[in-house]
Order: structure tokens, then C-alpha cells, then sequence
């Protein structure tokens, strides 16, 4: 059985300076240890929310520098295919205008052709009309 005489009070004392210097000794500089490894973590923590803010905006910025170099190739491309319809017209009008002036050509050629002919076959109208008349009627001349 537990008698309770003036021990006690000292067995009392000890403990509370145990305590005391288990606190110095080894409770504080855990504590230390611990609080200076959170904010440790916590340092981290900000560098790490901070790249990643920093990897964000770098990949926006690359982004809409993408989107800005497919606009300015678009708007290129569409320049190129109006230069080359403005040239394709160009080239289908000198074509027109050519077929038109050879057209043109052999039609006067045509028109001097057919009277060259007229003017030979009226010369030989009254011969060739003298021949059917005297096939007609009989007559050899």
C-alpha cells in the first residue's frame, strides 16, 4: 500500500523539475525543430505556387503567341490567294484579249477571202452561166 508522508511532496518536486528540464532539454528544441520545418514547408510551398504562376503565364504568353503567328500566316495566305487570283485574272484577260484580236483577224481574213471570191466567181458567172445553158439546150460550142 501507498503510505503518503513527506515523500510525496518530494516525489512531487522531482517531477516537476523533471518536467521542467525535459522541457528545456528536449520538448523545446523538437518544438524549434518542427516549427522551423513548417515554415520551411511553407517557404516551399509560396516557391512552388509562384513557379507554377510563373509556368502559367509562360504558357499563355506561348499561346497567344501561337494564336498570333496562325492569324498573321491566315491573313498571309489570304493575301497570297488574292495576288494569285488578281494574277490569274490578268492572265485570263491578255488570253481573252488575244482570242478576241485573232478572232478578230481571221475574221477580216475571212471577209477579204469571201470577196476575193465573190469578185472571182462574178468574173466567171457569165462563162458559167453560158456552159449550163448550152447543157440545158443542148448545144455544144
Amino acid at each position: 500500500m501507498v503510505s503518503v508522508d513527506g515523500s510525496i511532496v518530494l516525489q512531487i518536486a522531482n517531477f516537476l523539475l523533471l518536467i521542467w528540464i525535459l522541457n528545456m532539454v528536449l520538448y523545446k528544441p523538437i518544438r524549434k525543430i518542427l516549427l522551423e520545418r513548417k515554415e520551411k514547408m511553407v517557404g516551399m510551398q509560396s516557391d512552388i505556387d509562384g513557379s507554377a504562376q510563373q509556368v502559367q503565364s509562360k504558357e499563355d504568353a506561348y499561346l497567344e503567341g501561337v494564336r498570333q503567328a496562325r492569324a498573321a500566316g491566315q491573313k498571309e495566305k489570304e493575301a497570297l490567294m488574292q495576288a494569285a487570283a488578281d494574277e490569274e485574272k490578268a492572265i485570263i484577260g491578255k488570253i481573252n484579249e488575244a482570242a478576241q484580236s485573232e478572232l478578230k483577224d481571221v475574221r477580216e481574213k475571212i471577209t477579204q477571202e469571201m470577196g476575193t471570191v465573190k469578185a472571182a466567181l462574178e468574173d466567171e458567172i457569165d462563162a458559167f452561166s453560158d456552159a449550163i445553158g448550152q447543157k440545158i439546150l443542148g448545144r455544144v460550142a
